[in-house]
């Protein structure tokens, strides 16, 4: 079996143990909340993001992963083995850590080292990053490996039900009349990624009504769904993602299933009260 390294980081929002049982090794986007610096889920867990996020005025920052970081790591494993490493990256769409990457890429052995842009973010990406560990552990080359994450890429779908207005006004994503008519009137924006980026895809007036909605784009997208492993999320709210577990069961017919709180990365942008979403498209 070909030694190959899988490196993700923290923006799949996957949980340390599951990671740990993959064997992937994680790079951690600084989170600047209160003028100090966090490296989500290694210093600070979803759970106390949340708690600091929701004292009056606390907006949080996020920054990329600096080339030097990633350099270090790389260099180490060139060294002192003949691995060869492929780290998907969290979306070149909301982050610069994918060039960061290409620069320590470049700088270490580009012949061993290769850079992938997942175009996605949170369980989007987590379950790209299971099915490349699913392809080495299954003796395939690193050719291979990389044509399974190219198909996973491809073909993944994010549906989020966004939980906090403001933070997608303050990221640009709509307008300061559009946020606040949005929340005085509980309208739920449903997001999907495009290119790489959040984009609005539909509202629904309420909670109910959206996670619904959310299921009714999963059925019209989703090829196969029963035998797929569907990611499923929350920022805050277990219980609402246990729900919607519950929702694509009984639609579906779906039995496996991967659920993480949001971390603070993609938290940073979305806010307490979102749920997502992920599963194969056709």
């Amino acid at each position: 079996m070909p030694d190959i390294r899988i490196y993700a980081d923290n923006g799949c929002d996957l949980d340390r143990v599951l990671l740990d049982e993959l064997g992937v090794k994680l790079f951690h986007m600084p989170v600047i909340i209160k003028d100090k610096t966090y490296r989500d889920r290694l210093d600070i867990t979803p759970s106390q993001f949340y708690e600091l996020i929701a004292e009056p005025g606390v907006m949080p920052t996020t920054a990329q992963i600096i080339p030097h970081e990633y350099q270090n790591e790389f260099s180490k494993v060139v060294n002192e083995s003949d691995a060869e490493i492929i780290y998907i990256a969290f979306s070149s769409g909301l982050s610069g850590t994918y060039q960061s990457a290409c620069i320590a890429r470049d700088m270490v052995a580009p012949e061993r080292i290769t850079v992938i842009d997942s175009l996605s973010a949170s369980v989007g990406y987590g379950l790209t990053v299971i099915r490349a560990v699913q392809a080495v552990k299954a003796g395939k080359s690193k050719a291979e490996v990389i044509a399974v994450i190219e198909d996973n890429i491809a073909r993944i779908q994010h549906i989020f039900i966004v939980g906090n207005f403001e933070m997608l006004k303050r990221g640009g994503r709509i307008t300061a009349t559009s946020a606040a008519v949005g929340s005085f009137l509980n309208i739920k924006l449903i997001a999907h990624f495009v290119d790489g980026k959040i984009a609005p895809l539909d509202v629904s007036h309420g909670l109910k009504k959206a996670k619904k909605r959310m299921l009714e784009i999963m059925e019209n997208r989703g090829g196969d769904l029963p035998q797929q492993l569907i990611g499923i999320n929350h920022s805050a709210d277990y219980e609402g993602a246990l729900e919607i577990k519950k929702m694509i069961e009984e639609r579906f017919g779906c039995k496996e299933f991967v659920i993480s709180e949001i971390g603070a990365a993609i938290g940073s942008h979305v806010g307490a009260g979102t749920y997502s979403v992920f599963f194969l498209g056709k």
